[in-house]
């Protein structure tokens, strides 16, 4: 293997032994009533556009991301907001990249090499399983992808378990059908409430093109085939 094709392999955490993933439960998942949005692009605007509106300063203030925490940033991209995560967490955090793309997957993971980030690692991520570690982080980040998830009740309770003690999920979306590429903030509340998460705060967020919303889990998450599905 060339000596570029090891560190990049290094940097990528599919290398390794990925958690495996949970058996499907009888009885299943409901399925999402609304349109899905499709993966169009790994880039949603210009990075120094969206640094110069101060998005990521923004979200991560907003989101109460401190140095030393553990962050996933689902969904990842190009990695506008890995970087930054990966600066503000500092040399005591760590950041966990994921997308379901291999070639962004990929991509990002080469970026994250030339920029010698120590504290990230990227991983292929499945559309309705993040298989993400259990009880280790402190902020799951969703950013303009939530509507791209065709079965969120599955993919939010298998999210559930990875949650720290007081680890909270950030959503940050447009306030508009599902359709076209938002989430209309009362039926996030109710896709999250169905799966056991509860909502503590929502904020317009006009830097990120719409509104940040934050969840944390409550009580015992639910038996799939108890989960209510909701009405678009």
């Amino acid at each position: 293997m060339k000596r570029t094709g090891l560190f990049l392999c290094l940097a990528i955490a599919a290398c390794a032994k990925a958690p495996p993933a949970e058996p499907r439960t009888d009885g299943g998942f409901p399925k999402a009533d609304r349109p899905v949005s499709p993966v169009v692009s790994n880039r949603w605007s210009n990075e120094s556009e969206r640094d110069r509106r101060r998005e990521a300063e923004t979200v991560m203030k907003e989101a109460g991301i401190a140095p030393g925490m553990t962050v996933a940033d689902i969904g990842a991209g190009e990695g506008y907001y890995t970087i930054r995560l990966a600066r503000r967490v500092g040399l005591k955090g760590r950041v966990l990249a994921e997308d379901i793309v291999p070639a962004y997957r990929d991509a990002l993971a080469e970026r994250v090499y030339r920029e010698r980030l120590d504290n990230v690692s990227v991983r292929l991520g499945q559309p309705a399983d993040p298989r993400l570690p259990d009880h280790s982080f402190d902020r799951v980040l969703m950013v303009h992808m939530y509507h791209e998830i065709a079965e969120p009740y599955e993919f939010l309770w298998r999210m559930r378990p990875s949650l720290a003690p007081h680890g909270r999920v950030v959503v940050v979306d447009a306030d508009r059908p599902t359709g076209a590429h938002g989430t209309p903030p009362a039926l996030l509340d109710c896709e999250f409430g169905a799966v056991g998460y509860a909502r503590v705060t929502s904020v317009a967020m006009p830097q990120a093109g719409g509104y940040l919303a934050m969840y944390e889990a409550r009580g015992p998450r639910p038996e799939a085939r108890d989960i209510k599905g909701c009405k678009a």
